[in-house]
């Protein structure tokens, strides 16, 4: 077994305290007290709050990424958002998305941050206005619109209920979310929401 570097912990750490009180709710004091350094040892491998935040939303990013692009494309529409919506659910109740609750931040990070952000929703948004496409193909799926809108809005839903989850400690929030595009099973092909 592999220990994590004290960069990994501080990343990791990082995204942690992101997730669950925002880029402006924690310090470097905050972070160092968590894994148990300095805050000149912070310094050392990022010289600045930027330069932490950028390393952690490329990671987070990445991450994501590679748990979307896992799912297997030649899957029904329908169970594509299944395990969208899954991978969604698994974040810890006292947290939401990093890059959601880097959204609320948006006025106070550096361009570089904005950009990554902006990456990050559109590879999701792009991802599920694919598989909202695929499902009004094969009938799982329901959109009374343009599926690239329906990417947008979908993610947007899902970042929401990731919020109304927290605040109201309950996952049903984000089963409405898939509920909401998803054919009954004795409707036959999609039509208008």
């Amino acid at each position: 077994m592999t220990t994590a570097t004290t960069r990994e912990q501080l990343l990791d750490h990082a995204q942690a305290l992101i997730m669950q009180r925002g880029y402006n709710g924690f310090s470097y004091r905050d972070l160092a007290d968590r894994v148990g350094v300095k805050t000149a040892s912070i310094h050392y491998y990022f010289p600045c709050k930027d330069d932490l935040l950028i390393q952690v939303i490329e990671a987070y990013g990445a991450q994501a990424a590679a748990r979307v692009q896992a799912i297997d494309a030649t899957l029904p529409a329908k169970e594509r958002l299944d395990r969208y919506a899954a991978m969604v659910q698994g974040t810890p109740a006292d947290r939401v998305c990093l890059c959601g609750m880097l959204a609320a931040d948006f006025a106070s990070l550096s361009d570089r941050a904005r950009l990554s952000l902006q990456a990050f929703f559109r590879l999701n948004e792009a991802w599920l206005a694919k598989v909202i496409a695929d499902g009004l193909s094969d009938g799982t799926l329901k959109w009374p619109g343009d599926p690239e809108a329906a990417g947008r809005c979908l993610f947007a839903a899902f970042q929401g209920a990731l919020m109304g989850s927290r605040l109201f400690q309950n996952q049903a929030r984000l089963h409405d979310v898939v509920a909401s595009v998803q054919c009954q099973p004795d409707q036959g092909q999609p039509g208008p929401a």
